[in-house]
């Protein structure tokens, strides 16, 4: 008697391994080229806030990440002014404190705030998008630079990284000051008189006249006197 054949059990995948926590500089470098943002975020050490945000926020990021490129194309020296404060700032700048899909930014009202804005005001930017609707195109403007906004190279709430190739240079940093006010030269009591100030009027000259006058008129009347009596 032939026994049935036994029946496979079917394979039950493995679970999914827990995703661990989110890490920017990680993301990043399997782009592969973005070794310079990853070492601005390291030395002024706004990935370690960056991941912690990620980590537990609501509201989620979005990141502008530079490439290789755009940092090369620079001018040389760019950033050797800059205070530590400064750099910090910069970098910040490349952040946006929610996330914005492309449907997200044609709905959004510019400027748009970003990472490095506080209650300041400043440190914003602006998105622009074409009128079309659903259309993966938008632009990038800091009123320094201006550069399109690529594919993302990491797209899951709560980040969303995107590659552009100009780094952001803020206004506030970079853009035109108007020059300092020059300061108002202020004169010294001698330098007034060397300049050719108007000396005091000599008044003692005048009276000294004025005595001569007098002496003449008495010395007249008495002769005047003195012919009448004779």
């Amino acid at each position: 008697m032939l026994l049935p054949a036994a029946r496979s059990q079917p394979t039950v995948p493995p679970a999914p391994a827990p995703a661990g926590p989110l890490n920017l500089t990680a993301i990043l470098a399997k782009g592969g080229q973005f070794t310079s943002f990853i070492r601005l975020l390291q030395q002024t050490r706004v990935d370690e806030q960056i991941n912690s945000q990620l980590n537990n926020s609501f509201n989620g990021l979005t990141v502008f990440a530079p490439t290789d490129n755009a940092f090369a194309a620079l001018p040389a020296g760019t950033f050797n002014s800059l205070s530590q404060q400064q750099q910090i700032q910069l970098v910040l700048f490349h952040v946006l404190p929610r996330y914005y899909s492309f449907s997200t930014f044609q709905t959004a009202s510019n400027p748009l705030p970003t990472q490095a804005s506080g209650e300041s005001g400043v440190f914003t930017l602006n998105v622009t998008t074409p009128s079309a609707a659903n259309s993966n195109q938008a632009n990038v403007s800091t009123g320094v630079v201006e550069t399109p906004i690529e594919t993302p190279l990491y797209a899951n709430v709560p980040l969303v990284v995107y590659p552009v190739q100009r780094v952001l240079l803020p206004y506030a940093i970079f853009g035109p000051h108007p020059p300092a006010p020059a300061p108002s030269a202020r004169k010294s009591p001698s330098s007034a008189g060397a300049s050719g100030a108007a000396a005091p009027e000599d008044h003692t000259s005048g009276a000294t006249r004025i005595t001569g006058i007098g002496r003449s008129f008495v010395a007249g009347a008495l002769l005047l006197a003195i012919s009448t009596l004779l």
